[in-house]
């Protein structure tokens, strides 16, 4: 075929504004979409970071929304230069699937640890059960929460089974109750046993004045009469006072001859 100069130059007007406009609006598209991209992606982590987010989380949330935002945007690209970008979403989505599936556990994990971090059902330094464990939150990281357990164990949990199942936090509330059962013989003097735990209580600076204390006949047991004694401490004086109690309780009957009941067993031999 030969090669014609001046058709080529009659033609050019005509090429440059049919593929010249695509190509500049492609890089318009290109230039807006990536800096919308940014914007939104730098805003949720500025959300985030003034939620107080763990900045591992932060980061890491942004950049993934960052990409899946450009993917769209180099679609979007490619469709105004003309491009047929269907095989291309379909591959893409295929290798999404595929890599959805790989890692659903820790994709699951990821995001538990974000729900984690922005509902804040407990914090580090908590006291929990979750996840079938006990222990002091000691980290909550982006895949797994880490306790330390009272006697000093690491137990690390998938975020995906602490969301999952139930979580008790003792430290998320500035006081707690103590609840002991006190069981006396069927012989003693009620209105004594009331007045001494009520001396008890009285006697321990670190009860709480507000709520009152509670004493009140619970249960009239096979060998024994069961008082409730309820009273409120600080959080952080819960186990202290309770050890404390409960041992002052025994010392307290015995001087003021109240009978702590106990199993026993009689063995009659006829000679």
């Amino acid at each position: 075929m030969e090669f014609n100069l001046d058709q080529v130059m009659e033609k050019a007007p005509e090429l440059f504004v049919t593929y010249g406009l695509k190509l500049l609006m492609a890089i318009v598209v290109y230039i807006v979409g990536k800096w919308i991209a940014n914007t939104i992606a730098n805003g949720l982590m500025k959300g985030l970071n003034s939620r107080k987010v763990d900045p591992t989380i932060g980061r890491f949330t942004r950049n993934i929304v960052y990409y899946v935002l450009l993917v769209i945007v180099v679609i979007a690209t490619l469709s105004q230069l003309g491009i047929q970008t269907a095989s291309f979403v379909a591959v893409l989505g295929a290798a999404g699937l595929a890599i959805g599936f790989a890692l659903q556990g820790s994709l699951a994990n990821f995001a538990a640890g974000v729900l984690l971090i922005l509902f804040r059902p407990f914090k580090v330094g908590d006291y929990v059960e979750a996840g079938g464990s006990a222990g002091v939150v000691k980290e909550i990281s982006i895949f797994s929460t880490i306790l330390t357990t009272p006697d000093n164990k690491v137990v690390t949990i998938a975020n995906n089974a602490v969301m999952g199942n139930i979580i008790t936090n003792y430290s998320a509330m500035a006081t707690r109750r103590v609840d002991l059962v006190v069981g006396v013989g069927y012989g003693s003097n009620l209105a004594l046993v009331k007045q001494t735990l009520q001396e008890i209580a009285d006697a321990d600076e670190r009860v709480l004045k507000d709520p009152a204390v509670t004493i009140g006949c619970l249960e009239l047991a096979d060998s024994s009469v069961n008082f409730a004694f309820r009273c409120w401490v600080d959080t952080a004086n819960f186990w202290p006072v309770k050890f404390a109690l409960t041992e002052k309780i025994k010392t307290r009957f015995d001087e003021v001859g109240i009978e702590i009941p106990f199993p026993q067993l009689d063995v009659h031999h006829d000679k």
